[in-house]
């Protein structure tokens, strides 16, 4: 079933299109932004009792482009990923963070063709769990919900991102209350004096 994504806010995609558009930005072709998702950052993941806390911390763009030697005419059917761009929230609004490349790029993109498999509706969100550097797909099942708000509730789905922590599957859908106990085990691990501090 087709994924509900929210449109990020127009001073958001209006910084990132003045980045894309500056020579100073050193960018080669003509990418464009595409699936635009909003980033929130997790709080509070081994609390005992509610819903974990989030905030949202920027939007986040995969950005495509036509590779080298692509046929005239062929518009969008021949467009590829070749990276993202992160918008952050600052003192004075909206404004362009910096451009991504590595593993998590084509991980976001498998990871939302897997969500797009899926039953039933789901708006797209990334959550971000900093203690773990953990990049996850939220799916969160209210797929109307204003993208800004709204904590993790126990039926959305996380899809980690590659690469993952230890013990924790890439690309494999976890319910909220199923992986938030591995999350919360591997953040007391991770702070435990005997075990050390590596993630």
């Amino acid at each position: 079933m087709p994924l509900r994504m929210s449109p990020a806010p127009a001073p958001a995609l209006r910084s990132l299109l003045d980045a894309l558009g500056s020579p100073a930005a050193g960018i080669t072709g003509a990418p464009r932004p595409d699936l635009p998702l909003p980033i929130h950052e997790i709080a509070r993941v081994g609390q005992r009792q509610g819903p974990p806390s989030t905030r949202l911390t920027g939007w986040r763009f995969l950005l495509r482009d036509r590779p080298p030697g692509a046929a005239d005419g062929a518009g969008d059917a021949q467009a590829v990923v070749v990276g993202a761009a992160e918008v952050m929230m600052s003192a004075e609004g909206w404004s362009f963070a910096h451009f991504r490349e590595g593993p998590y790029v084509s991980s976001t993109e498998r990871a939302m063709e897997q969500a797009g498999a899926l039953p039933l509706p789901y708006q797209p969100r990334l959550l971000s769990v900093p203690e773990l550097y953990m990049l996850t797909l939220w799916l969160h099942g209210d797929a109307d919900a204003d993208p800004a708000e709204g904590s993790p509730a126990a039926s959305d789905l996380l899809i980690p991102l590659a690469p993952a922590p230890p013990g924790i599957a890439a690309h494999q859908p976890h319910r909220v209350d199923a992986l938030l106990p591995l999350l919360t085990h591997r953040l007391v691990a991770s702070s435990s004096p005997l075990l050390g501090t590596a993630v």
